[in-house]
C-alpha cells in the first residue's frame, strides 16, 4: 500500500466536513461531561470508563456510588441502543434523526435539572451522550468515537508509530484535534458552570440542534 492510500486509510475514508463535524461533537460531549461531572461531584456524563472505575469502587466500597455510576452506564447503554433503531428506521436521514434526539434527550434533561430534578436530569444527559455516539456509525460499528477518548489516543500512538516506522507523518492529526476538541469544550463547560449551572445542558441542546441542521443527512 502506498503512502496516500495508507493515509486515506488510516483515515477510514472521512471527509473533512465530517471530520470538523466530529471535532464540534467531541467538544460538546466534553461540555456535557464537565457539567454533569460538577453537577454529580464527581461521575461522568459522558465518559463511561471512568464511571465503570466508579462502579467497581463503590461496589467494594458498599457505597452509594455504585448505584449512581450503574444508572449513568444503564442510561449511556440505552442512549446507544436508541439511537441505532432511529437510525435504522430513518436511514435516508440517519445522523441529522439522531442528533435532533440527542438534541431533545438533552432538552428533556436540562428541564428536569432546572426543576429539580436533578439526577433524572443528568441520566437524560447520559442517554444523549451514548446516543451520539451512533452520528458516525456504519455496518454496525462506531467509526468515529466521541466519548472514548482513551481509544482515540490509542490511535494517536499507533499513528505516531507508524510514522516513526516510516509512514504517513501525519496520520495521528484527526485524532489529536478530537481529543483536543474534548479537552476544549470540557473547559468550556467548567467555565461556564458557575455562569448557568444545570442551564447549560440547554446550551448543550441548541448546539446539538444546530449542528443537526447543517449535519449532512
Amino acid at each position: 500500500m502506498d503512502g496516500p492510500a495508507l493515509a486515506r486509510w488510516l483515515m477510514q475514508d472521512h471527509s473533512r466536513r465530517d471530520q470538523i463535524m466530529a471535532a464540534a461533537l467531541a467538544a460538546l460531549a466534553g461540555f456535557v461531561d464537565a457539567v454533569g461531572f460538577l453537577a454529580s461531584g464527581g461521575l461522568f456524563i459522558s465518559f463511561m470508563s471512568g464511571n465503570s472505575t466508579r462502579l467497581g469502587i463503590g461496589l467494594a466500597e458498599a457505597t452509594r456510588f455504585a448505584l449512581l455510576a450503574g444508572s449513568l452506564l444503564a442510561a449511556f447503554v440505552a442512549g446507544v441502543t436508541l439511537a441505532s433503531l432511529v437510525g435504522r428506521r430513518l436511514q435516508h436521514k440517519r445522523r441529522r434523526s439522531q442528533l435532533l434526539l440527542v438534541a431533545g434527550l438533552l432538552a428533556a434533561g436540562a428541564a428536569l435539572a432546572l426543576s429539580g430534578q436533578t439526577w433524572p436530569g443528568l441520566l437524560l444527559a447520559a442517554m444523549a451522550m451514548g446516543a451520539e455516539n451512533c452520528v458516525f456509525e456504519a455496518g454496525g460499528d462506531v467509526k468515529i468515537s466521541l466519548t472514548f477518548m482513551t481509544g482515540n489516543l490509542v490511535k494517536i500512538g499507533q499513528r505516531l508509530g507508524l510514522a516513526l516506522a516510516g509512514g504517513p507523518a501525519f496520520a495521528f492529526v484527526p485524532w489529536l484535534l478530537l481529543w483536543l476538541a474534548m479537552i476544549g469544550g470540557a473547559v468550556a463547560g467548567a467555565l461556564a458552570w458557575p455562569w448557568l449551572g444545570l442551564a447549560n445542558l440547554a446550551v448543550a441542546a441548541l448546539v446539538a440542534a444546530g449542528l443537526a441542521l447543517v449535519i449532512d443527512a
